[in-house]
């Protein structure tokens, strides 16, 4: 960062740190006058967002909001339709470096490469718990339904479960805790609304991706098609044929050591807790752990 902008810099924030709320609110909202701040002035990993070019604090998330963070990036990046391409608070720069937004999760567009985005994501997801700062977050969906994001999941995490779903053009609606999403053209499956906050309901939205990435329906049939060989070691072949193909999806590379506990590995009940592991683990000793 240049002296100048570095200046500009220290002057605005606490120029903002010291108004009181509706102040910044209204210096942001009412005057439509663009602010100082630019896109290439901020950081990775700075606590900000940038709306025409005036900043927006974004606090650090509580126990609950950052946990379904991991859930709900979980179930997404491993949709068949997905590929990974997701990611975790990605900012989107646009308007001239002017707008600069970070979803809490976003799908599609997430180049593995340094800097901001620079188009909007089809699906974006925001969680919101107690606290939320309401007028900062229709801000934020009208923002990036303008720049084209197809679809805004809000996640409400107080009160009742629910999300609601922002598209342009088209009234917002409410699913409830028990229901489904879907995105026609960006996600291959329904996502479960529980999925996207609860580690159990993820892991199994999530390990149904994968196998279907692999050419699997589900766990479900793998099993079904091992019993048809009608044979206990059909069951347990492929339980092993599901636990390798599922380490292979995750990346998790299987040293000589592993590969061979797997395949000397008999008990059908040990083979399943493998795979129930594998499907969210992130190393082959967590996937795989030893003495068990």
């Amino acid at each position: 960062m240049s002296l100048s902008r570095e200046a500009t810099w220290i002057s605005y924030t606490d120029q903002v740190a010291k108004a009181p709320s509706a102040s910044r609110e209204s210096a942001r909202s009412s005057t439509g006058q663009p602010g100082p701040l630019r896109a290439d002035q901020v950081h990775d990993g700075d606590p900000i967002e940038l709306s025409n070019g005036h900043l927006i604090r974004c606090m650090t998330a509580g126990r609950r909001h950052a946990s379904a963070h991991i859930e709900g990036a979980k179930v997404l990046a491993t949709d068949p339709a997905v590929h990974d391409n997701a990611g975790i608070d990605a900012g989107v720069a646009w308007n001239d470096g002017k707008n600069l937004r970070a979803p809490d999760i976003v799908v599609g567009g997430v180049e593995r490469k340094p800097g901001w985005m620079d188009k909007a994501p089809p699906l974006a997801v925001e969680y919101a718990d107690t606290g939320q700062d309401e007028d900062s977050l229709q801000d934020k969906i009208s923002e990036l339904l303008e720049i084209g994001t197809r679809m805004i999941w809000v996640v409400r995490l107080s009160g009742e479960l629910r999300v609601e779903v922002h598209e342009a053009g088209i009234p917002m609606r409410v699913v409830g805790a028990d229901e489904s999403l879907e995105a026609p053209g960006i996600l291959h499956n329904p996502v479960p609304v529980r999925a996207l906050v609860d580690p159990g309901e993820s892991n199994r939205a999530a390990l149904r991706n994968l196998l279907q990435r692999l050419g699997h329906d589900s766990l479900e049939q793998i099993q079904r098609d091992s019993e048809q060989h009608g044979e206990r070691g059909g069951n347990i072949d492929g339980r092993r044929s599901a636990l390798f193909t599922l380490l292979c999806a995750r990346g998790l590379e299987i040293d000589a050591v592993t590969r061979q506990r797997i395949e000397m590995c008999t008990d059908i009940e040990v083979l399943d807790g493998w795979i129930a592991c594998a499907a969210t683990a992130t190393t082959i000793a967590e996937a795989i752990p030893a003495g068990s």
